[in-house]
């Protein structure tokens, strides 16, 4: 017997997530399917800015998950080639919407606090879709142990091998050519930096240092690998050594963190972005399918939005359908009415959804390109012209408030 639920979410990630707790907020009970056993955590932390604080304000869950993690007082820039600082901003500065606040979120506590927040039941692990067909105004969501549910609303957070975003006409997310490492490691003693966001450039690299408490660091590395190097991103030990090998001039203490790093704490993934122009025709949503997260907007990690813009398309879609579902039906064919305020709903998402996914992509990939380029003429531009200006960037596409669940 096919199981029928009102709200299917594919992928139990941080926008799957935040879009159920958002509608279970609202009232509305959604089924979360995750292929994997448990929740994903892949790539340790990341850079939690204004934004993505205000999402997690809206869905309830800010004010726990800053007791958890430190704020960060500002970014210090500096090249690798000469060792000096090339601009510093502040996040002590007010914003549109506000104070800035920063601060570096460990990805598993934020999804743990989501499941937690859930009702029991809510996710259903190890449920992998394999195919979506349509049935009149339902879809039919074929998982991999060949059963099959029936659902109202299809939600994609199935990241960038997204199954649904393809479903909607998507291309695979394009690679970029360039690699990111990433890991993170616990001092029992206590780290010692500044509360700080400590980012680095030159001579084709860009890494960075961020501490997401008193006793953890979190840190990157981003490269466009050769052939050769292609080949230690499946070794942590040579992980390792390269990035140490490829530091350049950096203080003593900046090491000691990537040689205390454990090897389990050490990742390496090819960096993929949706080309923008595919968004502007692309199709967000059709009829009752939307996508969100890493499925709508795969970009590369230059200005830390890719968690952030997850968070804002959880509440922003969550409260596009609750509105949708909210409105009572005035004809005999409820089915029908229904269905179309659904899809008006979802379309509504989309169009918000779609300038703000297109400008974030654009920027992350023009300051990666920047940052990461080679040459004695581009590291001039960069480390005398272009670096405050890329700083305040971050801020800027920061400088974004995705609303309250519900529209007052």
């Amino acid at each position: 017997m096919d199981l029928v639920e009102d709200i299917v979410i594919v992928g139990a990630g941080i926008a799957g997530l935040t879009t159920a707790l958002g509608l279970h907020r609202l009232g509305y009970r959604s089924l979360v399917l995750e292929s994997w056993s448990n929740l994903r955590i892949t790539g340790f932390a990341f850079t939690t800015w204004t934004n993505a604080w205000k999402a997690l304000d809206a869905v309830g869950l800010g004010d726990s998950l800053r007791q958890q993690h430190g704020k960060l007082l500002g970014n210090v820039a500096y090249s690798t080639v000469s060792g000096l600082t090339t601009s510093e901003i502040s996040f002590e500065t007010k914003a549109t919407h506000g104070e800035h606040e920063v601060r570096c979120m460990k990805r598993k506590a934020l999804l743990e606090s989501l499941e937690k927040a859930l009702p029991s039941g809510t996710i259903r692990f190890s449920s992998k879709v394999v195919s979506i067909e349509e049935s009149g105004h339902l879809k039919l969501v074929h998982l991999a142990d060949g059963s099959i549910i029936k659902t109202k609303v299809l939600i994609g957070c199935d990241g960038v091998n997204s199954l649904v975003a393809n479903w909607l006409g998507f291309t695979k997310p394009t690679f970029t050519g360039r690699s990111a490492i990433r890991g993170y490691t616990h001092f029992n003693n206590g780290h010692g930096f500044a509360s700080k966001f400590l980012q680095f450039f030159g001579k084709g690299v860009r890494y960075g240092f961020i501490p997401c408490d008193d006793t953890t660091v979190y840190w990157f590395f981003t490269w466009t690998p050769s052939t050769q190097e292609e080949e230690i991103e499946e070794n942590p030990t040579k992980m390792k050594q390269f990035v140490l090998s490829k530091l350049g001039i950096v203080p003593d203490k900046f090491v000691k963190v990537v040689e205390n790093t454990d090897l389990e704490n050490i990742i390496a993934s090819p960096l993929r972005y949706r080309r923008p122009w595919e968004l502007l025709w692309g199709n967000i949503s059709k009829e009752n399918v939307c996508i969100a997260g890493d499925a709508l907007h795969p970009m590369t990690p230059d200005i830390g939005q890719g968690g952030c813009a997850a968070l804002e398309d959880g509440v922003i879609l969550a409260r596009c359908l609750g509105e949708a579902l909210a409105m009572k039906g005035s004809t005999e064919d409820k089915g029908i009415e229904e269905y179309e305020r659904i899809t008006m709903g979802l379309k509504k998402y989309a169009e918000e959804r779609r300038r703000r996914s297109i400008e974030l992509i654009t920027t992350a990939y023009i300051v990666g390109f920047i940052q990461q380029s080679d040459g004695k003429v581009m590291n001039l531009l960069r480390d005398k012209l272009f670096s405050p200006y890329l700083a305040s960037l971050l801020l800027r596409r920061a400088n974004f408030d995705c609303g309250n669940l519900l529209n007052h």
